[in-house]
């Protein structure tokens, strides 16, 4: 205890600036000790490295919190100096040229501020030239944190490339955007390897101190991420869901405003409310999709008013071939059950297609030959476009439709997993039902079990009383509703999957 005071002594009188700071950061550290102490980890090895780790943790907020405040002075320092030459260009009867030149040079301000540092003004291009940070002046700019050992940096990237290019040769937007790659690469040679698949600029690797200063001011919690700044000094401009928005509406998110997203929100909006079956899955070339039987092109006016499932999937994606069988199975059951119920005599009817995302030919029909369902062509053009209108940001997805044509769901694979067949035809009033059925059943289950694959008591939990959507510890399927649930680790499982073991405990 005695090593811990002096410590402490020690630390405030050299710290008296940040004593709120440092006495924050001990109370942190002491719960953590307790923590320690309580796990029989009781060694100044181990409490050492926590009270420096949680020193550290509130100086560096309390830097970033100076920082913030120090360019809200500068800020208001800059907006009351242009204020001041305002004034006095009013006086000498020269207020356009001067206001003009002020705005101009608070904008350049702003960029160098963010872009340079004391012994730099330039960025660098893929090639190694340097360019000026002042020929940014006056342009939309992105700020791309990424890094070349994560890959979906890598595929975001391709995307990125694309849309920057078509930009650039556009001759109305060429000129009036630009991409700025802040680096988290391991080192100089990934770097250079990374950058040389852009065409954009650049912050030079050797720069950490702006890399990391411009990754606190935008709080980049992960990459890729793309921030996007305004020629306008204002911060509510600023938009953090660049990437997002790439992937969502492509270039026609450009210029980036939020006028122009909440217009394009209100196109999208539009095209749901108005999209049918045909609208969705033909072009002027095709009315048509692919099936195993011959002729093996299926009309697409033949599936309007039947439930349609469009499953984006890939035989790559692992995920996607291990749901795939488990698709196959439940939608013979859901074939079977209409063959034998009144669902066929009112003309319901259920189809899968496959919207693939094979990276080559035969990859996609050798996937397809094992579905017994439809598909679109190899690289339709329409793919793309039903990626973008369902908002698909992983695979494998199933979104369902109903029999106008209209989306029933986007979470087809998650009820499946849930309530396999069951599930048919998707609808919110069938889950209600599937949803009070469960609650009913729960009523009979034991409020506390001991299953064969965890050696502590799990407790009954619901969505409304600790539970919520989970992956089953068990079978790895989704879960939400009911489960079985670990208070001391958080291992969960379906009821389903519970052992009907001897040493369930009714509470």
């Amino acid at each position: 205890m005695c090593i811990w005071q002096g410590l402490i002594r020690s630390i405030l009188r050299t710290h008296t600036h940040t004593s709120t700071d440092v006495v924050k950061g001990i109370w942190f550290s002491g719960i953590l000790i307790g923590l320690c102490r309580s796990c029989c980890l009781f060694s100044f090895r181990i409490e050492a490295p926590v009270l420096f780790f949680c020193l550290n943790f509130w100086g560096e907020r309390r830097e970033r919190e100076r920082e913030r405040e120090g360019d809200r002075e500068r800020k208001r320092l800059m907006m009351k100096e242009m204020m001041s030459n305002h004034d006095q260009a009013l006086s000498n009867g020269t207020s356009a040229g001067i206001v003009g030149a002020e705005a101009e040079r608070v904008s350049s301000s702003r960029i160098s501020s963010l872009l340079a540092s004391t012994d730099r003004d330039y960025l660098v291009s893929p090639s190694g030239n340097q360019v000026k940070v002042a020929d940014l002046d006056g342009k939309i700019i992105g700020l791309y944190f990424s890094a070349n050992w994560y890959p979906p940096c890598w595929n975001f990237n391709q995307v990125l490339v694309g849309i920057y290019n078509q930009l650039k040769n556009s001759r109305s937007t060429g000129s009036s955007f630009e991409i700025v790659y802040i680096s988290s690469d391991e080192d100089s040679d990934a770097f250079n390897t990374y950058h040389a698949c852009m065409p954009w600029l650049a912050i030079p690797f050797s720069d950490l101190e702006t890399k990391k200063a411009l990754n606190r001011k935008f709080e980049i919690e992960g990459i890729p991420s793309l921030v996007i700044l305004q020629p306008s000094d204002d911060d509510g401009a600023t938009l953090h869901d660049g990437v997002e928005l790439i992937y969502r509406y492509g270039v026609q998110a450009f210029p980036f405003t939020r006028q122009r997203l909440e217009q394009l929100e209100d196109e999208e909006k539009q095209k749901h409310e108005n999209q049918t079956l045909t609208n969705l899955l033909t072009n002027h070339d095709r009315h048509y999709l692919l099936g195993h039987q011959t002729p093996n092109q299926v009309p697409v006016a033949s599936l309007v008013g039947k439930t349609i499932g469009l499953y984006f999937s890939a035989q790559w994606c692992i995920p996607c071939v291990n749901f795939t069988p488990r698709l196959i199975s439940i939608y013979k059951k859901i074939k079977e059950q209409m063959l034998v119920g009144d669902q066929q005599q009112d003309g319901e009817d259920f189809e899968i297609v496959f919207v693939s995302s094979d990276r080559d030919r035969t990859s996609f029909e050798a996937y397809f030959s094992t579905m017994p369902w439809l598909a679109l062509p190899f690289e339709d053009p329409n793919i793309k476009e039903l990626v973008k209108h369902f908002d698909v940001k992983g695979i494998p997805c199933l979104v369902i439709l109903g029999p106008d044509g209209k989306t029933v769901t986007r979470q087809g694979r998650n009820l499946i997993n849930l309530y396999k067949e069951n599930a048919y035809p998707f609808t919110d009033a069938k889950l209600e039902l599937l949803e009070k059925k469960m609650d009913e059943e729960a009523k009979s289950l034991p409020r506390s079990v001991y299953h064969g694959g965890h050696r502590h008591e799990l407790n009954l939990v619901s969505e409304g009383n600790g539970g919520g959507p989970f992956i089953c510890c068990d079978c790895d399927e989704q879960g939400c509703g009911w489960a079985y649930q670990c208070l001391e680790c958080g291992y969960e499982v379906h009821p389903k999957c519970v052992a009907a073991a001897t040493g369930a405990v009714n509470t």
